[in-house]
């Protein structure tokens, strides 16, 4: 349908598209993916070179669902063509119905949606019906396909001078590349895409970008975690950025009723913001109030193990036994390990219990001797040196 006859109104829109998916799939079938990460930015952004990125982040295994290769239909071609862009009512349906395909359960990267303020309030209503959905579900055993559901909007931005100068260049390199491809046989031609030759074009399309979907974009972050990056940077630094936005959030993505459960459990980022401190504070008072205890372990440490770790430098792991009865005194073992800790080591002690036969009473019973062996395991960088082959 042309997109100036096409009806405007999100929801009738969406009614439509959603009475079409329970004719189809059944509603106990609709089973969206949990997180949907909106990728969305100016032409010449970066979607394309940080979607694969993104998906490795995110333990993504599908590949994204690109709103522009849905759109495949003459019309839609055209439309692209003039830097311009399809009907929402056919986005909407060509979307939802891709991300109900079951590898997308897990999660779906979605690059290209929503591009207006119809799709963005079709997305709004989306994450409403699946929230119903788990509601609906609650008490059934099918619970398991209706995740509480988590959406990014991701924004990569660049200005308009830097959003052109890459699309005219990359319509070099595609031009560059296919003549090669065409002279060697060898390859695959690249999409010519009219914009990335055209100066006015791109600047054409970028203002659609800025006059029509960057408003509606921006319109989520109230409602969704919202993600803005500046794409301008080096790509290492763009990709820092993106791996900041999206580092796992438990609170934000576990049930809440999970949520609750585990966290009197410390994050392990919260743990080591003040490790180095809290070890030099346990050392000096180790010094200064189990002197001799703590020069027993220190002088075990550097008379019977590290002859035994040094000669384990290329591997960078030795295992030693010992039954010395120094471990058997209170902080002796936590002040080995914060002794190779504070050395730049990784230290871990195991201990093993073995009944050994002691004798034979006159009734004929077994008497047994409990040995304790402390297994000490100490890691570090190992030497860098060819190790043959």
């Amino acid at each position: 349908m042309p997109a100036d006859l096409e009806v405007k109104d999100a929801q009738l829109i969406f009614n439509s598209v959603w009475k079409e998916l329970e004719a189809k799939y059944g509603r106990a079938n609709l089973h969206f993916p949990k997180e949907l990460i909106l990728l969305g930015g100016a032409p010449g952004s970066g979607k394309g070179t940080n979607t694969n990125f993104i998906r490795e982040v995110r333990d993504i295994s599908e590949r994204p669902v690109v709103v522009s290769e849905l759109l495949n239909s003459p019309e839609s071609e055209a439309i692209k063509a003039r830097g311009g862009m399809v009907g929402d009512r056919e986005v909407v349906s060509l979307v939802f119905r891709r991300l109900l395909e079951p590898g997308y359960q897990g999660g779906a990267i979605l690059d290209g949606f929503p591009r207006t303020k119809v799709q963005v309030e079709c997305l709004k209503m989306l994450y409403d019906r699946m929230n119903l959905l788990r509601r609906e579900f609650a008490d059934s055993p099918q619970l398991v396909h209706f995740k509480q559901p988590t959406f990014h909007i991701m924004v990569l931005f660049v200005d308009e001078a830097e959003s052109v100068a890459r699309q005219l260049s990359r319509g070099r390199k595609t031009i560059a590349h296919n003549e090669e491809v065409r002279e060697s046989g060898i390859g695959n031609v690249w999409e010519e895409r009219p914009t990335d030759f055209n100066e006015d074009l791109a600047r054409d399309r970028y203002r659609v970008f800025k006059e029509k979907t960057y408003d509606a974009l921006v319109s989520l972050k109230q409602l969704f975690h919202y993600h803005f990056i500046n794409a301008q940077a080096p790509l290492e630094v763009v990709q820092e950025n993106i791996l900041r936005e999206l580092e796992y959030q438990s609170s934000l993505e576990l049930d809440p009723r999970t949520f609750h459960s585990l966290q009197a459990i410390p994050l392990a980022s919260e743990i080591v913001s003040h490790a180095r401190r809290e070890l030099v504070t346990r050392l000096d008072e180790y010094e200064i109030e189990h002197t001799e205890l703590f020069h027993k372990v220190v002088r075990f440490i550097e008379e019977q193990m590290m002859p035994i770790v040094v000669r384990h430098a290329i591997s960078g792991h030795a295992d030693i036994n010992s039954e010395d009865p120094l471990w058997q005194e209170h902080e002796a073992l936590a002040m080995l390990i914060d002794v190779f800790s504070e050395r730049g080591y990784h230290a871990s002690v195991d201990i093993w219990r073995h009944d050994v036969p002691e004798k034979i009473n006159s009734d004929g019973e077994v008497v047994y001797h409990r040995k304790k062996v402390y297994r000490i395991t100490v890691r570090f960088k190992g030497s860098e040196i060819r190790r043959g082959g």
